[in-house]
Parts: structure tokens; sequence; C-alpha cells
């Protein structure tokens, strides 16, 4: 292109505005920030200008800015740009924001994306510019010349969902958008240009600094309302039923005194405004610390939440909800724990778990989602779990996907249309089918017409918290089959789902009721009824055996015979019940091929069928248990997990057992299910998702030591769904007495035994006998 100077010959400054009558400029040490000073003042602004190490936020925010610019400079964003970072994540939404060249690229970074080498070193280049016509470039002709100085940009592939490409130079003979030249934020007063305005190389400059200081507000909403109002003030509308097109920001800035006439709808929704933005400030929250730790993949898993609301044991599904406290009803139950009750709805059967998060009104929190989800870890047929929040952006969506949600909450009426719809397709970009919540007819039509799967009618007016059941009912007609329907807020009872159960809804969300109920499962099956037939008996007809420190082929055909379920062999060298690989593939090879004397029935949960989540203890024990044959396990101890796969594939292990201090983790990458020896202090032996059981053992495996009494009640009291192999000391004579007197039920799966039937040191056929027989007596008598 040729070179031609753009700069405003003999210029003349414009009468101050008093739009712009405290601009602050962030300079990031770079003689251009002279320039862009330069063009401001011209174009009307009052501006004070600070280096990007020599201001704090705490002292920016009590300058108390109109408009916040900042300015190019040299290095990378993330190491060079000091406070800019920061100052842009807390302004951005309260004032217009500018970026210019690493102003940009802050921008970039801090909403989440990333900024690297380009492939070109540009110094003084004049490039023609295309741009979208909007914001800075409204009135501009296309291919205007634009001067670049910069290595680097910010990158296609990691563009924020929040930010939008402005400008670009043109790439290929179809003009397709090549290096990115200007961003802009979808709903809050965001710009960033990557080129430098300032420049006398760039045609129209100044007129795009004019563009940037005619912006009012926080957001382009506040901005187009604002284009409306005579000597550019903003309104102040209202919030009532028939007024839903307000966001978060409007509701907490555009009142004179938001105290005034709010409803406690308004006054939450401003308070989590405020706090979201405090918490964005905070190392390791931010919008990028969020976004880079979501690409490090490090999400809990997720289901379907329109596909597990259709599996439910009831002819309605049940949305549970953890709900300690609300507005219209005050503190119900401030003492409950989050992921004990969440695991009580999820073996009641409950299809959804809701987790209110809000923590001023709702007494609530995201810690409680993370533990929700944490306990529901490996529970087959494991509820959805919804975070159940007032969310106006998408920061709260990702922080839910990070926590373990499989859904979020959008309300209708706290949102604009436009903003629905953003965070709608933003939950679903995350893999999160949202649950859009209505109350009115107005409010259906835009939720159908956005086209969500699972709408819940809310019986609770939000502005005067008036309950009405037959809300849902009515608009019921207003959707398709398709559509999954949930009643909201004020069931009870019975009576209460009576013709929901009629008239097509899908599901029920049951908070308080569920939170003051004695008997959570006796309270589920009364209101919702008709429930599967559950075939699983708490009580499992006998215990398993296992015989470990088997040595001989013979030994281990003995041990089947007599109706051993586990057969044990040790091969950790240096023990002296260490069996030879050679030895070991051959009893291998009879574990695999005698079939049992008889066949071990034992009534148990057809998992398949079910549609109830269950215990994932009470999943992994059918996992230890065969009907045909006895079962191999390998013992390993403090050995290579390197070794330990070679092994297992070598002798063909049914199951591996770690006897050391290997990582609870390895369990995971095991190919077969692992028993795990813990101590009765033991941390980590409930843990779901890792091994299939726990073995309660004293300190050595072998030594005869027995496990005290007591400390095994402690260990297994504390949680109810925990099962266990219970190891140390057993032998024929005590086995059938310790099993009483512990007296856990279920809890214990399976005894083993090593030394208690051994004589000089060999496995005594006879004392496995008895030790068969007296153990597998045990729960009979109990």
């Amino acid at each position: 292109m040729d070179l031609v100077d753009h700069s405003p010959h003999q210029p003349e400054p414009i009468p101050r505005i008093a739009s712009a009558s405290n601009l602050v400029l962030i300079d990031n040490y770079d003689s251009f920030t002279w320039n862009v000073y330069q063009y401001l003042v011209l174009e009307g602004a009052t501006v004070k200008v600070y280096r990007n190490d020599e201001i704090s936020l705490a002292e920016l925010t009590a300058i108390n800015p109109t408009q916040l610019v900042i300015s190019p400079g040299p290095g990378h964003p993330s190491t060079d740009a000091g406070i800019s970072t920061e100052a842009i994540q807390y302004f951005s939404g309260k004032i217009p924001v500018l970026g210019v060249c690493m102003g940009e690229q802050c921008i970039f970074s801090a909403f989440g994306g990333e900024v690297k080498v380009t492939g070109e070193i540009l110094h003084g280049k004049a490039s023609p510019l295309r741009h979208d016509g909007k914001g800075l470039y409204e009135g501009l002709p296309q291919d205007l010349p634009v001067t670049r100085y910069h290595s680097l940009a910010g990158t296609h592939s990691s563009l924020p969902d929040c930010l939008e490409v402005t400008s670009w130079i043109a790439s290929g003979p179809d003009g397709d958008k090549g290096i990115i030249m200007g961003v802009r934020h979808r709903e809050l007063l965001v710009e960033g240009v990557q080129f430098h305005p300032e420049s006398i190389l760039t045609a129209e400059g100044r007129h795009m600094l004019k563009n940037f200081l005619k912006m009012k507000g926080g957001t382009w909403t506040e901005n187009e309302k604002s284009k409306n109002q005579p000597n550019g003030h903003l309104s102040v509308p209202g919030f009532n039923d028939n007024s839903m097109n307000l966001t978060g920001t409007e509701i907490s800035t555009l009142r004179a005194d938001p105290k005034q006439n709010e409803s406690i709808l308004e006054k939450i929704y401003r308070h989590r405004r405020r706090a979201v933005e405090a918490q964005k400030l905070l190392p390791s929250l931010r919008p990028a610390d969020l976004q880079h730790s979501y690409r490090c993949n490090v999400s809990p898993s997720q289901i379907s939440f329109p596909e597990r609301l259709k599996e439910s044991s009831f002819s309605l599904s049940l949305m549970a909800e953890i709900k300690r406290a609300s507005p219209s009803k005050g503190n119900i139950s401030l003492d409950v724990c989050a992921a004990e009750q969440a695991r009580k709805y999820a073996l009641a059967g409950a299809s959804v778990i809701s987790v209110l998060t809000e923590p001023e009104w709702f007494k609530g929190g995201i810690e409680d989602l993370r533990t929700v989800r944490q306990v529901l870890e490996g529970m087959p047929n494991r509820p959805a779990v919804l975070r159940k929040e007032f969310i106006f952006e998408e920061y709260q969506i990702l922080e839910a996907r990070l926590a373990g949600a499989d859904t979020v909450l959008l309300i209708v009426k706290m949102l604009e249309v436009s903003a629905l719809g953003r965070l709608y397709h933003y939950s679903r970009k995350l893999g999160m089918e949202p649950l859009v919540e209505v109350n009115t007819v107005e409010e259906m039509d835009i939720a159908t017409k956005l086209g969500a799967k699972v709408i819940g009618v809310n019986n609770r007016n939000l502005t005067n918290f008036k309950v009405d059941l037959d809300t849902t009912s009515r608009l019921m007609e207003k959707t398709s089959k398709e559509t999954i329907v949930c009643a909201l807020s004020g069931i009870s009872g019975p009576k209460d789902v009576e013709d929901y159960k009629l008239s097509g809804v899908g599901a029920v969300l049951v908070g308080e009721a569920l939170m003051r109920a004695t008997n959570i499962t006796t309270f589920v099956d009364e209101l919702l009824g008709d429930s599967e037939i559950n075939r699983f008996h708490d009580e499992q007809d006998n215990v398993l055996v296992k015989i470990c420190g088997t040595r001989t082929p013979e030994a281990a055909k003995a041990s089947i015979e007599a109706g051993a379920d586990l057969i044990g062999i040790i091969l950790v060298e240096g023990r002296k019940r260490y069996v030879s690989p050679q030895v070991a593939v051959e009893i291998s090879k009879v574990v695999h091929e005698l079939k049992k004397p008889t066949t071990h029935v034992r009534l148990e949960q057809d998992n398949k069928l079910s549609k109830k989540a269950t215990e994932y203890f009470d999943h992994t024990s059918s996992l230890i248990l065969r009907q045909d044959r006895a079962m191999l396990v390998g013992v390993f101890q403090n050995q290579p997990l390197s070794h330990i796969l070679v092994q297992q594939k070598l002798l063909n292990l049914d199951i591996v057992q770690l006897h050391g201090s290997e990582p609870i983790e390895w369990a995971s990458l095991i190919p077969v299910p692992t028993i795990r020896r813990f101590g009765p202090e033991d941390p980590g032996l409930g843990l779901r998702g890792y091994h299939a059981l726990p073995l309660l053992d004293s300190a050595i495996g072998g030594t005869g030591q027995t496990l005290d009494v007591d400390s095994i009640r402690r260990t297994l009291d504390p949680d109810r769904g925990v099962r266990v192999i219970l190891a140390g000391g057993l032998n024929p004579e005590n086995v059938r007495t310790v099993l009483k007197q512990i007296d856990r039920g279920s809890k214990i799966v399976a005894v083993d035994v090593s030394s208690g039937v051994e004589e000089d040191g060999i496995q005594n056929v006879k004392k496995i006998r008895e030790f068969v027989r007296a153990a597998k007596a045990a729960y009979r008598d109990l």
C-alpha cells in the first residue's frame, strides 16, 4: 500500500465532553501511548495516564474512571502488562474498555484466549483492514489502511465464546479472515484493536477513538439505550412480570438507588452480580484460569440431563433439591451435609439432584455442588447434577461444569432473549442441556422458540413468591410432545402430583419437603408411588470366602471343592508364601477350568433393569463373584505398575490385590477389578470409583494378627455404603464369632484367610472346609 500521512494536520481539539471527564489510560511503557493520549484529548476526553506497575487496582477503583484504555506495549500480555489484565477484568461490564495492540491482546487473554506468535514480524507496516462496521468501525469504509507493529496476536482456535472477531486482515483470494485485528465482547462494552489507530499511517484512527468516546455504560445494551435518551442519560426500567428483558447489569447499574422498591429477586440478583465480579478478580478463579482448567480436561465426567430424566423407577421423575434455606421460608436445614443428602436422594430414586449454590439467601455454595458430584462418583445409574443458581454469564456455567454439573438453570425472567440464547448455546457447547425456567405464557413462548428440550415451570411467582400448582398444567399445552416439562416448587405431598401424572408432566422438583423428611426413601415412595420392584436385598445370603497364600495346584483344587469363592496367590518375591511364575500358571489353569461344586445363589439387583441408582460398592461386590467357578486373585506389594500389568495378563488374573502403599489411582489403570489393603485408620478406604473393594487387614498380611472389633466398627459405621473384605487373624474357630460381634450386615462382603487354615505352614484341607462352613453360616445366624 502507498504510504500516506493520515495524521490530523494542525488539529483543533473539540470542547471537553462530560461523559469522558475522567478517562484512565494505562501506559504499558510504549512511546505510542503519547499518540493515543493526543487523539483522545483532541476528541474531548479528560485523560489521566498511569504506568502499568505504578498503580494498584484499589487505587484505580478509587479514581472512578469514566472509560479505561489500555495502551500498546512491548512483550507479552501475560508477563509485561502489569495491572492491565486485572483492570480489564474488573472494569468490564462497568464502563467502556478499549485495548490497543498489547491492550487488545490483554483483552483476548483476560477472557480465556491465547496470544501466540503469528509467523510475521511487522514494524510500521500498513495493511488493508476488513471490519464488521460496528462499534469502533461505525461509519467507516472497508479496506482502510491501518498500521501494524506486532509479532503476536490472538488465535482463532482459542477465541473465547464471549468474544467475537470485529476486524481482520483478508487472507487468500476469497478474502477469508486472516490474522485477528480486533475483538469485541458479545455483551460487555469491551473492544480491542491489534493495529495502531493513533499512527500517522492509519486512516480514520481519530474517528475510531471518537466512536469509542461516544459509548456509554458497561454493556452494549446500555449503550443502545443511551442513544435514545435526551442528553445521553440512561433510563431506569422497572422490573415486573411484563419486563423480562433486563440483564443483571441493568438491574445493578441502571437504578439511581437500587435499594428502593426492589423485589427480593432483584436484590438477590444484584448481590450475585457483585459477588461474581469480586470472585473473578481472585487468582485461580479468574475467567482465564477457569478456561485453562477446562482445557486441561479436569471436569468430571457428565451424563445427559434429558436422557436421565427419562429413566425413572416412577411414573414421574424426581428432581430432589438440596436447599438449606429460602427467602420465603427462612432456614430449613442449615446443618445438612450436601454429600450425605445427595447419596440418600440417589438411593431413594432421584433422577436429578438440584444443588442450590447461592450463599446468602439459600445458604449454598459451589463446594456443595462439587461434593455432591464426588459422592456420586462410580455410582451405577447416578442422578444428573443440576446447578440451581441465578446465572447471567458464561463464567458461572463454566464454573458449574468444572465442579461437576451435568446441567444448569437458566431463568427466562432474569435474562434478555439474546443473553438467554447465548447462555443456552454456551451450556450446550459444554455438553450440558440447560433447564430453562418459565412462569408465564410469554416466557414459555420464549423457551419453546429457543428450542429448549427441558422446560421447568416454576409454580412460584418469583416477584411475589405466591405458589399456584396449576401453573404447570396450564402451560403444558404450549409445548411439543418431545419437550420434557418439569413442575418446580410448591410440591409437598402425593396429592400435589396426582394431576401431573395424568397431564404428561415429566418430572417434579421437590426441595423443602424432602429436606424436612425424617425418612427420605419412605417419603419418595409415598409421594410418587408405583416404584419398580426392587429385587435387591440389603442383607446378602452369605459371605464370600477368599483362601489366600495358595502355593500348589492341589491346594487350589481342594479350596475350590471346599466352597471357596476366591483363590489368592502371593506374587511378591521374598514372602514365605510366594509362588514362582511357573507354579502360578499351573494354579491359574486349575482355577479357570475347575467348576464350583454347587451354584452359589445370591440375590442381587439387576442393574440393567433397574433405573434407580445403586451404591458403588454394592455394584463392585458383584464383580468379585462368579457363579460357575472361583476367581483368581494375584497379590502384589509395592511393585512397579508395569510389572503388575504384565503378570495380570500372563497369569490371566481375575482380580489384582494391592497390599502395599501403591497409589489408589492405580486401580483405574489396571484392567481387572482391584482389591486394596487398608488398615482401620487409613484414609481412602471408602473412596468410590477406584478399588472394587477395600480389604480391611492387620499391618502385615498372613501374620495371624487379629483386627480389633471396636476399630472395625468405628471404621464401618460412618459410611453406610461402604463394603469390605475382612482379614487378619481369622480361623475356623473365631470367624463366626467375629462376624457376629461386628454385626454390620452386608458391609462385610468377604472374609480373607491365610495362616488360619494352615498347619505347620501348609494349607490344611480340613481347616479350609471348616472355615468355609463357619463363615457362610455366620450370616444365616444374623
